[in-house]
């Protein structure tokens, strides 16, 4: 396979903490370089010999999904390597320095936050899944079951806790002021049409409320270490819905190389059967496999930023 050849950007300085954060994963083939412009024997101008790395910036390089990926792209003829990240406030800023090629750790709504705080332009150029988020009992086995008065615990990040906000709202548990939306937060809670009361708490603690709260809103990703099983919510968002639209999960590339095409090679090869099945797998088997052009993914992002800026 040949293929046109970019240039990958290596010069500009990393930042210590990015530096000290990630852990390069690197996968398949060795990345390797000329240093000069000579082509193969039988290349033609535009199909040089020098071969190039894709540096992809995630958190949580151990899934089996990214292994899998990584020998498609070493059989595909990719360079690729993956850089793990322990922070969700570290891939960002790498991929707008240049530390990466791509990043794939985030969704819609975390993306646009990001590019609003940081006056940045990154953008979707691929989706993968949404992952519902649910709400989980220990005391009650159905959203009717749980008495007015009582305490649910959510995340207390902004992006988890205005979604974890109107999944409650959705179930009938609280009532939001003006419907509610992407940017909500528990002072937006319409305490005398709201059956229970809400209490944020750390994100991983969601899981160890449970021992003291009526109900929690819980990331999949404390699922598994809590024992605790996916299918066993009493109530989650609809992933396929116009309102799970901003937490859609993607790829995001600098604006410049929205259209790259060996960095859109990439994002195609981690479509690959066995890659989008782990994928799930990894999920818990809640993830729900997400199918938007880049199109759609940055007319989903202007709408989230537009809320956000306005």
């Amino acid at each position: 396979m040949t293929r046109t050849t970019r240039s990958i950007r290596t010069t500009r300085p990393r930042t210590a903490a990015a530096f000290i954060a990630a852990t390069a994963l690197v996968g398949g083939l060795a990345a390797c370089s000329s240093g000069d412009d000579e082509a193969e024997p039988g290349a033609t101008g535009e199909e040089s010999a020098a071969s190039e790395t894709v540096t992809i910036g995630v958190v949580g390089s151990s899934d089996e999904n990214w292994r899998i990926f990584e020998e498609k792209a070493a059989q595909a003829g990719l360079d690729v390597e993956i850089v793990d990240f322990t922070e969700y406030s570290l891939p960002n800023p790498a991929l707008s320095q240049g530390e990466l090629d791509l990043n794939q750790f985030q969704h819609i709504l975390y993306l646009a936050q990001y590019n609003v705080e940081a006056g940045d332009d990154l953008v979707p150029v691929g989706a993968t899944a949404v992952y519902p988020l649910g709400l989980y009992s220990k005391q009650y086995t159905s959203v009717d079951d749980i008495p007015a008065g009582s305490e649910v615990a959510i995340p207390n990040d902004p992006t988890n806790l205005a979604r974890a906000l109107l999944v409650l709202q959705d179930a009938g548990l609280i009532e939001l002021k003006d419907g509610g939306s992407a940017f909500s937060t528990e002072a937006d809670v319409i305490a005398e049409s709201s059956r229970v009361t809400v209490t944020p708490v750390d994100a991983q603690q969601t899981a160890l409320a449970l021992d003291s709260v009526a109900a929690s809103i819980i990331n999949n990703d404390f699922l598994a270490d809590a024992g605790i099983d996916p299918e066993s919510a009493l109530y989650q968002d609809d992933a396929e819905s116009e309102a799970a639209r901003p937490y859609i999960n993607i790829w995001a590339a600098r604006a410049e190389d929205k259209d790259d095409p060996t960095l859109l090679e990439v994002v195609e090869l981690y479509e690959d059967p066995e890659v989008q099945d782990a994928l799930l797998q990894a999920s818990g088997g809640t993830g729900v496999l997400a199918d938007f052009s880049a199109e759609q993914l940055q007319g989903f992002l202007d709408e989230v930023v537009a809320d956000a800026e306005g």
